[in-house]
């Protein structure tokens, strides 16, 4: 492998200077050169541990290769030779030169093991980040036939490497990450996630004896402001068995401040006067909503925090089972909504009537489902 140019040299101003870890690299496969031996106080790491195909090749060929003689490695090239080769097969721009610059600039062979250690770090760093991307890819993939439980198992998959980079450096205290996490995504499709929820809330309106069998839903899963205090006001009145229509939502709302962001009475009646369908039906696509929005931002804020290259693991291990607890906690809920019924389904009811003039619910809304498509 050619020497790597610093920034100003050749006028190659586009080329980035290398990364702490590329020096790290090269310390340890100095000291492994040098001294053979030391592999034997190296573990934790494997030959994709490395950042580059040509440090990962050349670690294979050192960890393979029989060791030489100590007496006789110090007389000759043999054994680097030797090394070159089987390394060149991996990777073909390697050079004697290269090899020679690995012997030079390791500072001491004898901190192997603390060169190993970096190695493995970094290591888990971007194994935690890649785990993360692979999660916030899967939400934005729209050819799954069941989001959810691919999401699912993708978080899984992300906790799996959580738990092995946990093992390997055990956190020493709580310390969060110092890194910011994100602001949460947007909705993938707000004017549908509106709809769907101005619907939720006029059906539970009409129908507040269904609202107990959605206790699974909560206000953060809706999206507005002003909709998740509404489905407050409806739950509020539900539990306390007051009547609920839209005046008295109305009224609910007003007394909890919800028109205090300038919206309109007439607006809000008008809105909770058109139901459509079951309320289990709306509430369980209002809660697969949340849960791949929470499933977005978990893999973002972990993203985010290995993105950090001054997060320790301690930090990341700590930072990233945070983030994964907000998935469970919906999980859980999500569990509770689409397990098999107990008991039949109640009666189908018609639609209460509408005020003449008032909208017609799509074909898509007319019938009432009783279980939303997984």
């Amino acid at each position: 492998m050619p020497h790597t140019p610093e920034p100003d040299e050749d006028g190659l101003d586009a080329v980035p200077p290398p990364q702490p870890v590329f020096h790290v690299e090269q310390a340890l496969l100095g000291a492994l050169l040098l001294d053979p031996h030391r592999l034997d106080d190296v573990s934790g790491i494997a030959a994709d541990s490395f950042s580059t195909a040509a440090h990962a090749a050349l670690y294979v060929a050192i960890s393979t290769l029989p060791r030489p003689d100590p007496a006789e490695h110090a007389k000759n090239t043999k054994w680097l030779d030797r090394v070159l080769t089987t390394g060149r097969k991996q990777a073909r721009g390697l050079t004697a030169t290269y090899l020679h610059t690995l012997v030079q600039v390791c500072p001491w062979p004898k901190h192997a093991p603390a060169y190993a250690r970096m190695v493995e770090a970094e290591h888990s760093r971007r194994r935690l980040q890649t785990a993360a991307e692979h999660l916030v890819h899967t939400v934005h993939d729209v050819s799954l036939p069941h989001p959810v439980q691919t999401v699912l198992t993708e978080a899984d998959t992300l906790a799996m490497v959580v738990d092995d980079i946990a093992h390997r450096f055990p956190p020493r205290a709580g310390v969060p990450p110092r890194t910011p996490a994100p602001s949460p995504p947007p909705a993938p499709d707000p004017a549908e996630a509106v709809e769907e929820e101005r619907i939720l809330l006029a059906t539970a309106t009409a129908y507040p004896a269904d609202i107990d069998t959605v206790r699974w839903l909560l206000p953060v899963d809706l999206t507005l402001p002003l909709h998740a205090g509404l489905w407050q006001c409806l739950t509020a009145l539900a539990r306390r068995q007051e009547p609920v229509d839209p005046v008295t939502v109305l009224w609910e709302a007003q007394q909890r401040g919800l028109l205090d962001d300038g919206s309109r009475p007439g607006e809000i009646l008008r809105m909770l006067a058109e139901p459509a369908g079951s309320v289990e039906h709306w509430g369980e696509r209002t809660l697969q909503r949340s849960l791949l929005a929470t499933a977005e931002h978990t893999g973002r804020r972990i993203q985010a925090y290995a993105g950090d290259p001054a997060n320790t693991p301690y930090q990341l291990v700590v930072g990233a089972r945070r983030a994964l607890a907000d998935i469970t906690a919906v999980r859980t809920r999500w569990q509770q909504a689409t397990a098999p019924l107990r008991c039949p389904p109640p009666r189908r009811r018609p639609a209460p009537a509408t005020r003449a003039g008032s909208p017609t619910p799509t074909a898509a809304h007319a019938a009432r489902p009783t279980r939303a498509t997984r």
